[in-house]
């Protein structure tokens, strides 16, 4: 058998690793001074907080001292990355490495020990479990048709992940699940919380269900929840019941799981808002402020920084909704948001997702007679809608399917169109608005079904896309995987630009004059995707012809050093302004935050101050109607006083006769025997 020896360099994260270690990094908080003198300082500032990101993870070091200049670049440097996830640290760090010394892998002997794979040539190789750092890769199947015909892949990216493994990408693979498996269903909630895939509620034979599973992502293996639920309040005695929904929303927060409208038997006026906490296993019921949206199910809910942002859906009644609102994680409180612009039509079970932190996209969904296929961005920072203009494989109109975003990729799988199921797995890429598709299946199988769910992980160290459920005229309780490759990532070749076209094409000629400032924004945190995503490497330049002039070659070195000089200065300033730009913003939220505080305390006051006019006024009164009281009781006074004086003296009268009648000879002993 005729065999070819395949050696095409290590995978991620071994490949980083390799690379650091060349570099010079070991690990510690002072790496960045043991690689000065192979780099720019602007350069080792970079690989410096790449590595210490992929490593450690974000920057949660307190900002050292202003007078440790270097010590204090070097916290820039890291804490600028923000949230960036590690895998793309890694690559990043490759990237710029092989940008700075392109031969560094054929000169990393001492650094990397090369795997080497023998693949049968003229023969479909039999794929056998991976082994990586000494753990199994779990044996994957491939996704067949419902007749039984194995579904076959094309231009596949096979890797080698360890000596004597292959793994396949963007290829939907079954893994073997153990354990007690949900009953099938769709319309459920999906979410991921370290490594584990939480699935609540959904929807059976029409029936709701209220029960809660966990699939370990490491092991495999699916386990029930017994959970609770606590009282709604500390009044009341009687536990809050663990509704029975479908078409509700699960969103990972805080290590907690949020579950969000859905339909019920008994649909509350407005949207419910759960927790549960998988530490003791207990749903309770969140108090919001403000006015809640009506109760529905089928909208989109996404989680924006500390905001979810809602839109759409349907009522009760079976109304179709395009409204739009956001609650505020923080406060708990809900505020319902007007934006200009034309928003998507009245719709449900469409898909969601936010770009760069600030712009909403919507795709899909369905009314009561036809399934969509357009997209819709709205602006988060202006709150403006835009139809922006598709390009690419524009995928056919759905309903029902789900999507999940990497980077700046944003994955769908599934729905339906009312006649059928949707076979292909496509991806948009949100800054080029380009879409393409990953992967199709055939016959009637899970991933061509409406009510899937969608999640994202990682295994070891790469993102994998994890789905689950859904109806195609059966109820399905399957677990299909797929990780995606560098090359499905990005189908369109993306031109690092100054200013990504992400949402520059959806404000056409109606908005041509908007902000360039924000453009430039979102520029900045386009680069350093840009060259993550677009990682290939480069090819190295060759000379089309013999160059006898040593001025010219001169003068090439001489350019492509200070365009090096310029690409690393460029990198550090893009860093340094979003570290600026996540400065302010705290800065504005921790003013707003004061603001609304000062806001409530001068409303207290002067309900205070009106209290207290209200109470004066009361007592001027009662004093005036005192004063008044007091001068008549003077006077009753005065006058009793005169009668009892004139009483006394008329009694003083008749009691004698006086010296008059003494005289007249009538003394008063006769008088009263007269008488």
């Amino acid at each position: 058998m005729a065999m070819a020896r395949a050696s095409s360099g290590l995978a991620y994260p071994e490949r980083f690793y390799a690379a650091a270690a060349y570099a010079g990094f070991d690990g510690s908080p002072n790496s960045a001074s043991s690689v000065s003198s192979k780099f720019q300082n602007d350069t080792a500032l970079l690989l410096y907080a790449l590595y210490q990101q992929a490593t450690v993870g974000p920057c949660n070091t307190p900002k050292p001292s202003t007078w440790n200049a270097v010590e204090q670049s070097k916290w820039k440097s890291w804490h600028g990355l923000a949230n960036m996830p590690p895998t793309e640290a890694m690559r990043l760090f490759v990237k710029i490495l092989e940008e700075e010394d392109p031969g560094w892998y054929s000169r990393a002997s001492n650094f990397v020990s090369e795997p080497a794979v023998d693949i049968q040539t003229n023969h479909n190789p039999k794929v056998e479990p991976a082994v990586e750092n000494g753990n199994s890769f779990p044996e994957t199947k491939t996704i067949s048709s419902e007749n039984g015909r194995i579904v076959e892949t094309q231009d596949k990216d096979v890797v080698s992940e360890g000596l004597g493994s292959i793994v396949v990408y963007d290829q939907w693979i079954a893994p073997p699940i153990s354990g007690q498996r949900p009953k099938a269903r769709y319309e459920h909630g999906a979410a991921v919380i370290q490594d584990k895939m939480y699935i609540y509620g959904g929807n059976h034979n029409g029936r709701y269900l209220n029960d809660l599973h966990v699939l370990d992502l490491r092991s495999w293996i699916w386990s029930k929840i017994d959970a609770k639920a606590v009282a709604e309040s500390d009044e009341s005695k009687s536990p809050a019941k663990i509704t029975h929904c479908a078409g509700h929303s699960l969103i990972a927060w805080e290590n907690k799981l949020l579950s969000i409208a859905g339909h019920t038997k008994d649909p509350s006026e407005s949207i419910q808002v759960k927790a549960f906490d998988p530490q003791t296993r207990t749903w309770s019921i969140l108090k919001t402020y403000g006015k809640a949206p009506v109760s529905r199910g089928g909208q989109s809910v996404t989680l924006v920084g500390m905001s979810l942002v809602i839109f759409g859906g349907q009522d009760a009644k079976r109304s179709l909704l395009n409204d739009l609102h956001i609650l505020d994680l923080e406060t708990m409180t809900w505020d319902e948001i007007d934006a200009v612009g034309v928003p998507p039509s009245p719709r449900s079970d469409h898909a969601a997702a936010v770009h760069a932190e600030r712009y909403l996209l919507i795709f899909g969904g369905g009314s009561h007679a036809t399934c969509f296929n357009d997209l819709h961005v709205l602006d988060l920072q202006a709150m403006e809608w835009t139809r922006p203009t598709q390009q690419g494989e524009i995928p056919s109109p759905r309903a029902g399917h789900a999507g999940v975003t990497v980077g700046e990729n944003w994955f769908i799988v599934g729905g339906g169109d009312n006649k059928s199921g949707v076979s292909e797995t496509v991806v948009l890429n949100m800054s080029t608005l380009v879409w393409s598709v990953v992967f199709s299946v055939e016959g009637r199988v899970p991933l061509a079904s409406e009510g899937l769910s969608l999640a994202v992980s990682s295994y070891h160290g790469e993102d994998i896309l994890v789905s689950f459920g859904g109806y195609n005229g059966r109820y399905s309780n399957e677990v299909n995987v797929l990780k995606p490759s560098h090359k499905s990532a990005l189908q369109s070749n993306i031109m690092e630009t100054p200013v990504p076209d992400s949402v520059s094409t959806a404000h056409n000629a109606t908005n041509a004059t908007r902000d360039l400032e924000s453009e430039l924004e979102a520029g900045q945190e386009g680069k350093i995707r840009e060259i993550v995503m677009d990682n290939v490497d480069p090819e190295p330049m060759k000379s089309k012809g013999e160059v006898s002039s040593e001025q010219l070659i001169a003068t090439l070195k001489s350019e492509k050093e200070e365009l090096g000089s310029s690409l690393s200065k460029e990198k550090l300033q893009s860093i340094q302004l979003k570290q600026e730009l996540t400065e302010a913003e705290a800065r504005n939220t921790d003013l707003y935050k004061e603001l609304q505080s000062v806001r409530g305390q001068l409303a207290a006051e002067q309900s205070r101050c009106f209290k207290l006019e209200v109470d004066v006024a009361e007592l001027r009164q009662k004093l005036q109607t005192m004063d008044t009281l007091q001068k008549e009781l003077e006077l009753l006074q005065r006058q009793k006083a005169a009668s009892e004086q004139a009483a006394l003296n008329a009694k003083h009268s008749q009691g004698s006769g006086g010296m008059w009648g003494w005289l007249a000879g009538a003394p008063g002993d006769q008088r009263e025997d007269e008488a």
